[in-house]
């Protein structure tokens, strides 16, 4: 559709907000109404405070400033000075922040708000917001004033910030663009859009997460531009010493989180947002998927290799091909004919079940979905009244409005046969969403949107959000107790609450495997951190060197799944030859063996809102070359990785941040803060663990909880100084953890040339399976003469392999080795 006929629709979600009467038409002969022009905030006239909410306003048009908590503002502009219903589907209902302290001074030339770390300066004169450290460093200032747009089709408002730039701000964040890392100089465009095999810098993608961070001067803060319409951002490329972010609609409202560290504005990104859930621990095992797998003896063929190659995983995908003429939340009998049993007898052999279920819905008259929801009026309508229709895989299709709680409800128990058939978890694709011929729904298709009602302008890029929250609500209620599973590919922010993304249709190239590295990394620290690829690439053929060189960036993906279009060729681990399949092997093995590690990882994004993958600008940020550094990366806290990116590479230069680093194969040890010549071979990638830190190793398992673990394994890398590292061990498919049943174990490292001392706090009431801990130390600068844990002495002992262990009771408190 063109822009001029974009602009052309009328959205009643605005015109609740002004009369018909302020609705101006330009080329109206009877209405003598001058062009659409800017308007600009002018002086500020006054101000009310009401708790900690200050609305300025300049006598005709407001904003609203809020102070969240010490670190968090938000602001909003209201034109007419009337403001839109306060609610927001990325913002967590349970929000529990607040400021400890802050108070207003009013000068000759500005209004200053001040917390304990920020200070919000609204100068009178022009009207201009900035925000500034205590020390007066001003992080982010208006360029110009917030200004807007009428615009005389749709009789809403274009809205746009625009903020000064100096020379040396870069710029992250903002979802799963596939372009570099830092974005300055580039534009970008929100609007969730289906985008087959898609390339490097296009735009816009599966996905809209208005936020971003900004690093100046060796510090960092946040922007999150709140505004499910289609918005834009443009880092410093029309002017560069400007950034501005604009909308097509709605309300000009974000939040600006301070840092100073970009680890701080993550987090309280997270804050408000929210973070993942726990997964269930299966869910972050090896994962096989194509489209598709059928009929019923192929599934099971692929489940047999797995198991007679001894290769792990835990999870085997049906693409659409398992339902009934594509209808969802039914099943071929010709290709299934007993899907119970079939699902039944690859969990008994250790393998999970997910089911893809798209929101296009058959208008068939005997088809059971289709009926309740018509209904009941579940489905979506246009402007005109006449339910949205389009085609889809299923052919002519009408489509749930989710952002109705009704229809989000209906939509979960749905799910009621495919859980009773055994079916573990649901992938929701399609959702951005994507019709066939139009891309997707018109603009004046209306949504429910919790009451407040709008148009498909402003419902569009949560569409996606809220069909996997229906899915995610809907399991978490038939699954009982255990955690659900869910992966979509169209989300907006606050999406990490209820489920697992991937960056959608790629190519199997190794320019697409660069642009996963740079996609998962920015997905990490724009609050979604359970995120992969579809390795091997979905659509085009790799060959046994490129899907090999993925899958070994696959084990340190938070999501790992192989996934390929039918019309390609195999990509299950031995597809390309045993030389190919023995490394797949391998470094699948590697991935259950950090399962511990992972899982921990997972924890502290949970609980403390930590990034699962880090990018080297956000550990070492007062390092501008840090900036603009891309293919290393950290997982969790302590494992660094450089994937292979080239063919054919026999070795790379990968930098390793300030401290020790060990070369995770031979036990290497590298000095940080550096670059380093490391070699590539094919059965290698370059993995680093950081010293001073604790990873926990399981035995090799074909499936996760396979085998009971009777001692868990320590590797313990020593480091000069004081470190602390953290496993953590649950049940691993139940939501105990939320009532404190689980145990977190905190470990102290103290290394000096001649000594380490390990110290162990452990909180939490879960009850472990093992019994003890082998811990092996890695890097000692000293022979051992003499053991002592909790004032006993032990013994070293040597392993199969010549390595030196020392095995502790799982409760020890101290352990020292000198």
């Amino acid at each position: 559709m063109a822009e001029s006929q974009k602009k052309g629709e009328i959205a009643t979600d605005i015109l609740e907000e002004e009369t018909l009467d302020n609705i101006h038409h330009v080329n109206n002969p009877v209405l003598d109404v001058p062009a659409v022009e800017k308007k600009y905030l002018n002086k500020v006239l006054s101000y009310v405070k009401q708790g900690n909410v200050f609305v300025f306003t300049d006598g005709k048009a407001s904003i609203e400033v809020k102070v969240f908590s010490d670190e968090i503002i938000r602001v909003r502009l209201a034109p007419r000075s009337l403001f839109l219903d306060d609610f927001s589907y990325a913002i967590k209902k349970d929000l529990d922040i607040h400021p400890t302290s802050f108070s207003i001074v009013e000068t000759a030339d500005a209004f200053i708000i001040k917390t304990s770390v920020v200070v919000c300066r609204i100068q009178k004169e022009g009207f201009l917001v900035s925000f500034e450290k205590l020390d007066g460093k001003v992080m982010n200032a208006d360029q110009q004033p917030m200004h807007w747009e009428e615009n005389p089709d749709f009789g809403g408002y274009y809205v746009y910030c625009t903020k000064h730039t100096p020379p040396d701000e870069a710029f992250f964040g903002l979802g799963d663009k596939s372009t570099h890392l830092n974005l300055r100089g580039r534009r970008f465009q929100n609007w969730n859009s289906d985008t087959y095999g898609f390339g490097f810098n296009q735009d816009p993608l599966y996905k809209t997460i208005p936020f971003y961070i900004g690093v100046t001067g060796g510090d960092a803060y946040g922007v999150f531009f709140d505004n499910t319409f289609r918005t834009y951002f443009d880092f410093a490329a029309e002017q560069p010493d400007q950034t501005s972010y604009w909308s097509e609609g709605g309300e000009l409202q974000y939040y600006y989180i301070h840092g100073p560290q970009m680890m701080d504005v993550v987090k309280r990104y997270h804050e408000l947002t929210g973070t993942h859930y726990m997964p269930p621990l299966w869910a972050i095992g090896y994962h096989q998927c194509r489209w598709s797998y059928y009929p019923e003896a192929n599934v099971r063929e692929v489940a047999s290799q797995f198991r007679k190659r001894q290769i792990p995983c835990d999870a085997i995908y049906l693409d659409i091909d398992y339902m009934d003429g594509y209808r969802c939340f039914t099943w071929n009998k010709r290709y299934f004919p007993d899907p119970r049993k079939m699902i039944s007898d690859l969990a008994a052999d250790g393998f999970r079940t997910v089911v893809m279920i798209d929101p296009g819905i058959k208008v068939d008259e005997d088809y059971w979905v289709f009926n309740e929801g018509k209904e009941n009026k579940y489905f979506c309508r246009r402007g005109d009244d006449y339910y949205m229709e389009g085609y889809v895989w299923p052919g002519r299709c009408q489509f749930p409005d989710y952002t109705n709680p009704k229809v989000r409800e209906w939509w979960g128990t749905l799910y009621r046969g495919l859980v009773e058939d055994g079916v573990a978890g649901v992938w929701n694709d399609m959702n951005e969403p994507a019709v066939f011929g139009r891309g997707t729904f018109p603009d004046d298709v209306r949504h429910y949107f919790e009451g407040l009602r709008g148009s498909h302008r402003k419902a569009h890029n949560i569409y996606g959000m809220q069909m996997v929250r229906s899915t995610y609500d809907g399991l978490k209620k038939l699954q009982k107790n255990r955690r659900p599973f869910t992966i979509t590919r169209a989300a907006y922010a606050g999406v990490q609450r209820y489920s697992s993304v991937w960056t959608g249709d790629n190519i199997a190239t190794w320019e697409h495997l660069k642009i996963g590295i740079l996609q998962l990394q920015r997905l990490s620290i724009s609050g979604l951190s359970f995120c992969g690829t579809d390795i091997g690439g979905f659509t085009g053929e790799p060959d046994g060197e490129l899907y090999t060189r993925w899958m070994q960036f696959g084990v340190f993906s938070p999501f790992m799944r192989v996934h390929s279009a039918g019309d390609t060729r195999d990509r299950e681990p031995w597809s390309f030859g045993p030389e190919w399949e023995a490394i797949c092997k391998k470094f699948i093995e590697l991935r259950y063996k950090l399962l511990p590690y992972i899982y921990t990882a997972f924890w502290r994004q949970h609980k403390y809102r930590e990034p699962i993958l880090r990018p080297i600008s956000l550990l070492e940020q007062h390092k501008p070359e840090n900036l603009m550094r891309e293919e290393e990366f950290a997982f969790g806290h302590n494992i660094l990785v450089s994937p292979v990116i080239q063919p054919g590479q026999q070795s790379k230069i990968v930098y390793l941040p300030e401290g020790n680093w060990y070369y995770y194969f031979d036990h290497t040890m590298l000095e940080g803060g550096q670059e380093h010549n490391v070699k590539t071979p094919l059965d290698e990638m370059p993995i680093f663990v950081r010293g001073g830190s604790v990873i926990p190793e399981f035995p090799v398992m074909q499936y996760t909880m396979e085998k009971n673990i009777d001692t868990l394994k320590l590797n313990v890398f020593w480091g000069q100084g004081r470190y602390e590292s953290h496993v953590y061990i649950d049940h691993g498919e139940t939501f105990a953890y939320e009532q404190s049943v689980y145990n977190e174990k905190y470990f102290i490292i103290e290394g000096e040339q001649n000594s380490l001392t390990i110290v162990q706090h452990i909180e939490g009431l879960y009850h472990e399976r093992f019994d003890s801990y082998k811990i092996y130390i890695v890097g000692l600068p000293f022979d051992v003469h003499h053991v002592e844990v909790d004032g006993d002495i032990l013994e070293t002992l040597v392993d199969e392999e010549g390595k030196y262990y020392i095995t502790v009771e799982k409760e020890f408190r101290r352990l020292t080795i000198s």
